[in-house]
């Protein structure tokens, strides 16, 4: 009988063990799929892009299972703090102000604020925003930046890149200040509105997590350091941004 018993004690971990084996633990990423080439839904609704890949080769390091939500990127930084989520990637730059809320790991790219204005602009350089409609996507350090240097009278918040673009089309701001690589593409799908060649600030991108899981920070930083090691970060960027 104790033998019987033991038999089935045993099937039964077994069993157990095949069952919790084969699952891998979740990591959810929050994102603003709006941010091309960084994030963006593709024809068949699936979130693509650099920090997309990203994560899916980081969550592949670590074992771990991918979800990608798609949010506001102004709520980003409470979802982690909230644990909604367990890192936001969307090409996010590193600030003294998001510290204070949020642990960063190590940087993974480089960004460039940028001006969008009509062809036809008088605007040609940073200094001449002063007294102008500035449009921005809110939360971002396009925002932040306006914002301080030219007064929130001056700066129009929008839930999206694109929201922004499209004002500026019909003339209900004078400018955008948003990161160049989604820049590009704004500017390649609208006719009529072009790039400032004088950069507005450069950042650093990197992936926010909360203060109380440095475990995942800490893993999510080797994984990352190992991934750019091999390449593997450098041909994901290249493959959404070519050399030019």
């Amino acid at each position: 009988m104790k033998k019987l018993l033991a038999l089935i004690l045993a099937v039964l971990m077994m069993v157990a063990c095949f069952a919790g084996c084969g699952s891998s633990e979740k990591l959810v990423m929050g994102t603003n799929a709006s941010f091309p080439p960084y994030e963006f839904v593709d024809d068949n609704g699936k979130i693509v892009g650099i920090d997309a890949e990203i994560a899916e080769v980081i969550a592949e390091k670590l074992g771990m299972e991918l979800e990608i939500k798609d949010m506001e990127f102004d709520s980003l930084l409470t979802a982690v703090q909230s644990k909604t989520i367990d890192v936001a990637l969307a090409g996010m730059t590193v600030t003294d102000e998001r510290k204070l809320a949020v642990n960063f790991s190590d940087t993974y790219a480089t960004g460039v604020q940028v001006i969008i204005v009509n062809e036809a602009s008088d605007i040609k350089t940073v200094d001449d925003l002063k007294n102008k409609k500035i449009g921005v996507q809110a939360g971002t350090t396009g925002d932040i930046y306006c914002t301080d240097e030219f007064g929130q009278e001056n700066v129009k918040q929008y839930q999206n890149g694109a929201l922004a673009v499209a004002a500026l089309k019909n003339n209900q701001v004078d400018c955008v200040v948003i990161d160049n690589e989604p820049a590009k593409n704004y500017v390649k799908a609208n006719q009529g509105l072009k790039i400032l060649e004088t950069e507005y600030a450069v950042e650093d991108y990197a992936a926010a997590i909360s203060k109380e899981n440095n475990e995942l920070l800490e893993k999510f930083n080797k994984a990352l350091s190992e991934l750019k090691a091999d390449g593997t970060i450098d041909n994901i960027i290249k493959k959404y941004i070519p050399a030019e």
